[in-house]
């Protein structure tokens, strides 16, 4: 059996060069959780298009062998050369180069023709003319020199993914020794020496450039045509989507037909030794039942360690001791405990993945500015009915707070059910005049009526009411409408809404506190389910939504003028509930983009801040809120489709999603910590700090400047006057430009030794060195 283990410690290994002879490369991936909640890890076994069936089935073999000695715990994913998912091709930053049966993978001493496409990935092609096209980047790798042609329609993306890889075989393959060249396909007669290179390997070109290859339609983000089935010899349907985690029994094992696009197996604890072995023929075979392509992803799972694509797929669902909330929860017996953690804004600050958890940039103290649509014109609100929406209407919430000193802004345009178009394109056209006076600093936040995010609650202390219908506008008097009920749900001033639902009987809800609001009597309901703390934020609301008289009426107590008031008695919801519970949905990140000439959405898997491209816009999925994060140079066009697509995406989510959930835009440079949070190590200085990246031409030399993860040439900035640096460099850090392995050579130190040493130490190795 031709196989090969590639041990990856972390996200971060650099590059793997495949052999399509070869039949499977495993991939040991064991992510370390920062939370205490152990490892995980996942098995890639990687299958070469001229691999033969005995070898494929030795590695589906060994693949299953590997997860038994691991305890089952990791998710088995089956990768097709020329068709890897994104989470496989995530794990090599610089670069995933398939190399043709027969070729010596070390290449110290020929010819290797590269086509880079889709910006990570490599496929060697041959050394001639014939291979080029307009829309590719093309590697000449000749050992001692490696020449780089850029295609006249590729774009600058895929140019300095190049560079990267470039460098990255230079670095650490030739110990930093080969030369890079750069050639711009269409400009070849400003680079003749570099030229003289490619002719003399290539030949003289005759003819034109083929066109450029269309990239491959774009995967969609998500299929919705989504199926459970279940069965041994014969495989049955269970449901169609939208799925409930109800539907997975213990004792058995699950397909999950994702539109043709992936198939994923669910193998069920208790399910037999047997079923459990055989998971992953039983997925290959009903891909050839199914009549699906060969390369058609696959991924095998146990009980407890579902992936998160998995989850996604499900309307709901929970995991083992979920809880919701700033709260730590443990077992006693077999009842669910909460110690509730006070609410502590400077944690939010201190820890922004916290605030992120909890939809809370802060506590809701900051200042508040409230206006309403009147007239398709800004019209302030009297501060004395703030936390009073009406449905008829459109808002305006200016929130600003401060972090470190310095004021940030959120904007929310709150959306009335029963608001013209008119109102809410006025809506949209004054927030954009708002986010104008604070120089495009605040973070705009669509709220839809009754999606209110948390934080918006928070801001109203416990006095938000929203009310069906009607307007807010003075002097519009809004007829009468008899008895009005309010179902108040929330715990303390930080969560809590009052919500105007049907005055009937069959609105009630044992589990909440309801006000109901008549010509002489305000009555507070009291379901046998509601805590304390809700019939005291309840108390404290009906003082907001009327001044009248207040009776408290306990469920099963009612007096019979409270039932004539609602129209008599009817059935209503009358389970109690054990505990609110959201699902545990990871977050999922999108590029939304159009460098290639359309537009697409391309999921980003194990995402970092690194990952936000300035140029395009990001889609970032938490589940109860979508950001769309807009990069500084991205285009009008591009901000426009990601809104349309972000509506798109909600709209035909196969877990049947809120159509409503409450969009976020975000601009670079002022991320609020319920956006930052979902990222590790998130630096909030990397915008102010990066330099512009530039490509400079000196004579037949180019090279590509970046202060994060792209280097010049060392002889770029030895004993160089301030004036003979290539532009953008700063003469008082020249080390930052340079290559580990430069930094290494040239100062005898590594770059985190460097840091610690004092300043005169520092600039005294930097004198010696020649970048003083």
């Amino acid at each position: 059996m031709k196989a090969r283990d590639l041990w990856v410690s972390g996200y971060y290994m650099l590059k793997c060069y495949i052999c399509a002879s070869s039949c499977v490369f495993h991939v040991y991936h064991q992510i370390n959780e920062n939370k205490g909640s152990g490892q995980t890890a996942d098995i890639h076994y990687w299958i070469g298009n001229t691999s033969s069936q005995d070898e494929q089935g030795a590695a589906a073999i060994y693949t299953t062998q590997l997860d038994e000695y691991l305890g089952g715990s990791p998710v088995q994913y089956r990768e097709v050369q020329g068709s890897e998912s994104p989470r496989f091709r995530s794990y090599f930053k610089n670069g995933l180069i398939a190399v043709k049966v027969g070729v010596n993978c070390l290449r110290s001493a020929m010819s290797v023709w590269y086509s880079v496409r889709n910006s990570v990935y490599c496929v060697q092609v041959d050394v001639s003319w014939k291979s080029f096209n307009k829309g590719d980047i093309f590697l000449l790798d000749m050992g001692k020199a490696i020449v780089q042609w850029n295609g006249p329609e590729s774009n600058r993306r895929e140019k300095l993914k190049a560079v990267m890889l470039a460098q990255d075989i230079r670095d650490r393959e030739r110990g930093g020794r080969a030369q890079i060249g750069v050639i711009e396909g269409g400009e070849e007669q400003s680079s003749p020496e570099l030229m003289k290179v490619m002719t003399a390997v290539l030949g003289q070109r005759s003819g034109p450039l083929q066109e450029a290859i269309p990239d491959d339609a774009p995967d969609q983000v998500q299929k919705t045509n989504v199926k459970l089935y279940h069965g041994n010899l014969v495989v049955q349907e269970v449901a169609t989507q939208p799925l409930t985690q109800d539907l997975l029994n213990s004792s058995d094992c699950y397909i999950l037909d994702q539109g043709g696009s992936s198939v994923m197996v669910w193998k069920g604890k208790h399910s037999s030794k047997e079923e459990r072995r055989e998971a992953l023929n039983r997925a290959t075979g009903y891909i050839k039942a199914k009549n699906y392509p060969s390369s058609t992803t696959v991924e095998v799972m146990n009980e407890g360690g579902e992936s998160a694509m998995f989850k996604h797929l499900f309307k709901s669902w929970r995991e083992k001791g979920q809880t919701q909330g700033l709260g730590t929860t443990y077992s006693v017996g077999k009842i669910a405990k909460v110690d509730q953690v006070k609410f502590d804004v400077m944690e939010l600050h201190a820890r922004p993945e916290l605030a992120a958890q909890q939809r809370m940039v802060d506590d809701g103290s900051g200042d508040v500015k409230v206006w309403r649509i009147e007239k398709l014109e800004l019209a302030e609100v009297n501060p004395s009915t703030y936390g009073q929406f009406y449905g008829g209407d459109c808002y305006l919430v200016l929130y600003t707070y401060q972090i470190s000193n310095q004021q940030q802004y959120i904007l929310y345009m709150w959306q009335g059910r029963h608001a013209t178009k008119d109102e809410i394109t006025a809506c949209a056209y004054q927030a954009v005049n708002i986010d104008n006076k604070y120089n495009g600093a605040p973070v705009q936040v669509r709220v839809v009526m009754g999606k209110e995010p948390r934080h918006f609650l928070a801001i109203f202390k416990g006095k938000l009411i929203v009310f069906e219908g009607g307007t807010g506008r003075p002097g519009v008097i809004s007829p009468d409408s008899g008895p009005r009920l309010f179902q108040v749900r929330g715990t303390n001033e930080l969560n809590t809404k009052a919500t105007e639902v049907l005055a009937r009987a069959s609105s009630l809800n044992t589990n909440d506190v309801f006000l109901l609001k008549t010509d002489q009597m305000c009555y507070l309901w009291y379901g046998k389910g509601c805590s304390g703390d809700e019939r005291v934020m309840g108390r404290a609301m009906s003082d907001v939504l009327s001044k009248q008289d207040k009776q408290v009426v306990m469920e099963g107590q009612e007096p019979a003028e409270f039932w004539v008031a609602l129209g008599g008695k009817a059935p209503y919801a009358s389970d109690k509930r054990l505990q609110r519970e959201e699902p545990p949905h990871s977050p999922r990140l999108f590029e939304c983009s159009n460098q290639t000439g359309r537009f697409q959405m391309t999921e980003v898997e194990d995402f970092a801040q690194s990952d936000l491209d300035e140029e395009d816009v990001m889609l970032l999925d938490t589940w109860e809120e979508i950001f769309l994060w807009v990069g500084n140079l991205a285009n009008e066009y591009e901000t426009k489709e990601a809104w349309n697509s972000s509506l798109e995406y909600l709209r035909s989510h196969p877990a049947g999603r809120d159509p409503d959930t409450p969009i976020t835009f975000v601009k670079q440079g002022y991320e609020p910590p319920t956006f930052t949070g979902w990222f590790n190590a998130w630096d909030p200085h990397k915008w102010s700090v990066s330099l512009t990246v530039s490509l400079i031409t000196m004579g037949d030399k180019q090279s590509i400047i970046n202060s994060s993860g792209m280097y010049l040439d060392p002889q770029l900035l030895l004993n160089k006057s301030p004036s003979e640096l290539p532009q953008g460099v700063d003469p008082t850090q020249r080390e930052v430009y340079l290559s580990d392995l430069d930094f290494e050579n040239l100062l005898g130190t590594k770059r985190a030794d460097f840091q610690r040493l004092p300043k005169w130490r520092q600039n005294d190795l930097k004198k010696k060195a020649g970048l003083f």
